[in-house]
């Protein structure tokens, strides 16, 4: 006996929620949970629907497909064309989370587990300064290569995840209907995650969360922004010493920051763009040709750092997939800044359900456009989650059939 149609919808959504926010802890649980959401809406006979950035995502992806095909590594490749598996995220969120419940559900969980990663984090960092005083290192020496990293593989994804949970938190204490009952759990979890944010000491994901918040600070009350260089100059001269070296790094870099390698990283890929401007290398085939095509007159031996990828999106994807496929995602990236702040202007000022998601999303793609220019952030699976998941609930804000500022009778809307 099949089941009906009615029990298949409703496990879509529930596995389309658990995924979204199961990413916090575990990028495999995620894309089961992806994939058994995708079945669901399958089985369930609702229907499929995609944002309205659907064209430039569409060409984004069929070029990398041709680059993929047209360069002949297809091994190598292929990874890339597998995380097309990915994007099924923002169809099964714009599908199925079509109630605002669910969405602001999403959102609180992601604050709250925000936070539980947040104290893992600030817990090892309590460690790594022991293990440090223990091999009788300096403790920034030490750490720079050694940095907190959660639940994830690495502290650039951790730091991203943090932002994207900080971030959307904060739009919804801000913006959002009833948003700042309880208001002190919403200021433990944002401390938190504002305190494992620094301790990871990723300086892109430092500047990104402050264009962020600049921007949330803008749209919430503006005449607030003064404030904000006078915080900023507090922060710095209380901040203890390893992350005022962090924060200085940026324009004085000492021999173990990154800023060398990653200038090394920019002129090959410049240099690889242009030998290569149409399709590409292929998907990943930068790592392959890293070594031999960084310019001459960079003196070797190369600064210590990773070269597996450009560390920045623009010149990866241009220098992977060819410079007509990055204009592709830089349409998406542009389009979704457009609508969403065009969906804003038709909103009042009183605190809206809209206006916490679109305020959101706008500051989600300005992070990660930011962060983009120093690091490869979309092509980390847990990080393009995250940001597809927003991206869809940022369209479903936009529906104008869908009764999202409707009042909040479950436990999910009022939390």
């Amino acid at each position: 006996m099949s089941l009906p149609r009615s029990f298949w919808a409703v496990a879509a959504r529930w596995l389309t929620f658990a995924s979204a926010v199961a990413i916090l802890f575990s990028i495999a649980a995620s894309q089961i949970l992806l994939g058994l959401a995708l079945a669901a809406l399958f089985l369930s006979g609702e229907k499929m629907r995609l944002p309205g950035i659907r064209l430039p995502l569409a060409l984004f992806m069929l070029g990398t497909v041709v680059s993929w095909l047209a360069n002949g590594q297809f091994s190598v490749g292929f990874p890339q064309i597998k995380k097309f598996y990915v994007f099924g995220e923002l169809l099964v969120v714009f599908s199925l989370l079509r109630d605002i419940s669910w969405i602001r559900g999403l959102f609180v969980l992601w604050g709250g587990f925000g936070a539980i990663t947040a104290s893992l984090g600030v817990l090892q960092f309590a460690a790594k300064v022991r293990e440090a005083h223990r091999l009788g290192q300096t403790f920034y020496d030490y750490y720079v290569a050694r940095r907190i990293t959660g639940f994830t593989n690495h502290w650039n994804t951790y730091s991203a995840e943090q932002m994207f949970a900080l971030i959307m938190l904060s739009a919804f204490v801000l913006f959002a209907p009833g948003g700042r009952r309880r208001w002190w759990l919403s200021a433990t979890a944002a401390a938190l995650m504002a305190l494992a944010l620094c301790l990871a000491e990723t300086r892109g994901v430092w500047i990104a969360t402050a264009a962020a918040g600049l921007y949330l600070l803008w749209s919430w009350k503006r005449r607030l922004m003064w404030a904000v260089p006078v915080l900023a100059f507090s922060a710095f001269l209380i901040s203890p010493a390893a992350i005022r070296e962090r924060e200085v790094s940026m324009v004085r870099p000492g021999k173990n920051d990154s800023n060398g390698f990653r200038w090394v990283a920019w002129r090959t890929g410049i240099r690889l763009i242009e030998e290569h401007p149409l399709l590409g290398l292929g998907p990943d085939v930068v790592k392959l040709r890293f070594r031999d095509s960084v310019p001459a007159d960079i003196p070797r031996p190369l600064p210590d750092g990773f070269y597996g990828h450009l560390h920045n999106i623009y010149l990866q994807y241009a220098a992977d997939r060819g410079i007509p496929t990055m204009l592709m995602m830089v349409w998406l990236l542009a389009q979704a800044l457009v609508d969403f702040s065009r969906g804003l202007r038709t909103l009042p000022r009183a605190p809206a359900n809209r206006r916490f998601l679109l305020h959101g999303a706008v500051a989600v793609i300005l992070a990660t456009m930011v962060e983009g220019v120093v690091e490869y952030n979309l092509g980390d699976s847990e990080v393009l989650t995250m940001f597809l998941v927003v991206l869809a609930c940022g369209y479903l804000a936009l529906e104008p059939g869908l009764a999202i500022d409707s009042g909040a009778s479950s436990a999910c809307s009022n939390p």
